[in-house]
């Protein structure tokens, strides 16, 4: 029996895209549920999934697991074979770091800058807590690729679970035209050039429902 993997809204559900991308990536068998965010019916549907009454939620069997980086870990557990997490001890080790610190952080952008892969890129005026966030966040990003990215264009090299972490971010420095680093402009072009990140973007032009405040901003 496949992985079935619930999420919500393509469009706008950054915490759907990070499993998501994963799974697609590493060419992992799953189904998929889609449950519309904004519905009068959205809550009661996804809390047959999840007890959160949020998506994404992963479900193997019996088994289920919410929460984007809990999905992860329990995917790398279940595909030891593919290298979801670096293989390097190091290397893990500041990958899961990186991960922590970007599933619990941030909010200043997040709230700045909501998720809409729709997006036509246009620049907004940005707070010093925006900026702020912005700026840990490249930091974070160069010292990864300087101290393990020598393998490929990722931030540990090859694409991994810090990768598919940090990958709502990248639709979010794109779609608000945030100034970035060279560097930092060329890790977001090979996240973007990902068949499983097209995949995304056009599965979540082609959905039918439009939330007004996330396109309004």
């Amino acid at each position: 029996m496949p992985l079935k993997l619930v999420v919500a809204n393509k469009a706008y559900s950054s915490w759907s895209l990070r499993p998501w991308i994963l799974l697609a990536h590493f060419k992992i068998p799953f189904e998929e549920v889609v449950i519309p965010m904004g519905e009068p019916e959205t809550r009661e549907a996804m809390l047959k999934y999840a007890p959160t009454g949020k998506c994404p939620s992963l479900h193997d069997g019996k088994i289920a697991v919410w929460e984007s980086l809990a999905i992860i870990e329990y995917v790398a557990e279940l595909y030891p074979e593919k290298a979801i997490w670096p293989r390097g001890k190091a290397a893990r080790a500041h990958a899961r770091s990186l991960a922590n610190e970007m599933h619990g952080g941030f909010q200043a952008l997040r709230e700045a800058c909501p998720t809409n892969f729709r997006r036509a890129p246009k620049a907004i005026a940005l707070s010093e807590a925006v900026k702020a966030d912005i700026a840990r966040i490249e930091a974070a990003w160069a010292h990864a690729r300087e101290t393990f990215g020598r393998a490929g264009p990722f931030l540990f090299g090859r694409f991994c679970a810090a990768d598919a972490m940090f990958a709502p971010v990248v639709n979010r420095f794109h779609a608000y035209a945030v100034p970035v680093s060279a560097a930092s402009r060329a890790y977001m072009d090979a996240v973007m050039a990902l068949p499983a990140w097209k995949a995304w973007i056009a599965q979540g032009e082609a959905e039918p429902w439009r939330i007004e405040k996330y396109e309004a901003v």
